[in-house]
């Protein structure tokens, strides 16, 4: 071994040579030893946060079990909702058409009705014209048997 590394395990408290008498520094053995009675205090914080973190990731866990529950069943209701107006907005839709076809079909008779009137008030005319000039000749015959009859 070289005198440097000699120096490095000498200051590191490891024993270069295990004939050697200590050197007033603890000894391998004795730093296993310290290691395992720090680790062991370690060991009780570890397992303590251990216990900790299972504890609040179970409750992180409920959290979200509950939660996604929850976002289940509003899907649920929203989409039977959904579902619900669909079928009323079908049934209303429907009924709109029904009622839209009986409009129209009553609208188109009501203009082929007025289509046929004014047909037939075409030959009304000259007959209006005719009762016209009969009305004037009933009116003169009337006027002139009233003179007549007053007469005295």
């Amino acid at each position: 071994m070289t005198v440097e590394k000699e120096k490095k395990m000498e200051e590191e408290g490891i024993a270069t040579n295990p004939e050697e008498e200590p050197t007033g520094r603890p000894s391998a053995a004795d730093e296993n030893l310290r290691f395992s009675r720090q680790f062991l205090g370690k060991k009780e914080e570890i397992f303590t946060a251990l216990e900790i973190v299972e504890r609040d990731s179970a409750a992180i866990a409920d959290s979200y079990a509950s939660l996604f529950s929850s976002l289940r069943l509003a899907l649920s209701q929203v989409t039977s909702t959904s579902l619900e107006n669909m079928e009323c907005f079908n049934d209303i839709v429907g009924s709109v058409q029904e009622s839209a076809l009986d409009a129209a079909t009553k609208g188109n008779r009501y203009i082929n009705s007025c289509l046929r009137l004014n047909e037939e008030l075409k030959g009304m005319e000259s007959l209006s014209m005719q009762l016209k000039t009969l009305r004037k000749n009933v009116d003169t015959l009337d006027l002139a048997v009233d003179k007549l009859l007053r007469f005295p």
